[in-house]
């Protein structure tokens, strides 16, 4: 992922804030955590949901199948956990050592894939219960089904997004570029 484009501050800073880079480091992180309570909570509510699952006496119930839906339900839910509680984990291991530029990088693609996992576990968790109630095939319709907005909303349009604003500041830091002498 690239690095956001800065104004045409010499310190690194961004001219169109009025905010150094420091500053911009700060907010970064502070939006980042504000995301992260949000996900964070969802993510937990389905972890332990998850977790208590097999202890229900209606689990016995379920086959073979149902079974591997669940395991890979539950290990995609605590790959979505790790991820999203990484950043404060690493940030704390890196408290008071001025490293907020990589903590901001890093932690942002961390959660990205923490919310591909997010998806997925939610998408196993539809396959699992419609599975249950209604049969292998309607579970995997409805688990395909349900993938399609969390493909659309959480990835595919935000990376065309920022896909369009990358081609458009590309552009506009060549139109600003001095013609090169011979």
């Amino acid at each position: 992922m690239a690095e956001p484009e800065t104004g045409e501050r010499g310190d690194g800073g961004d001219a169109r804030r009025d905010e150094t880079e420091h500053e911009r480091f700060d907010r970064n992180l502070e939006e980042l955590t504000g995301e992260l309570r949000v996900v964070v909570t969802g993510v937990q509510v389905l972890f332990a949901f998850l977790l208590i699952v097999p202890f229900d006496s209606g689990f016995r119930g379920v086959g073979p199948f149902e079974r591997t839906v669940y395991l890979v339900t539950l290990l995609l839910a605590a790959l979505a956990a790790v991820c999203t509680i990484a950043p404060s984990a690493e940030h704390r291991w890196l408290f008071r050592h001025d490293d907020k530029r990589h903590l901001v990088f890093k932690s942002n693609r961390v959660v990205i894939a923490g919310l591909a996992f997010l998806a997925l576990a939610m998408c196993g968790c539809l396959l699992l219960v419609t599975t249950k109630l209604f049969g292998a095939r309607t579970g995997a319709l409805t688990a395909g089904l349900a993938s399609i907005p969390f493909l659309a909303l959480w990835f595919v349009i935000p990376m065309r997004r920022a896909a369009k604003l990358e081609a458009e500041a590309q552009s506009d830091r060549a139109r600003r570029r001095p013609p090169e002498r011979w």
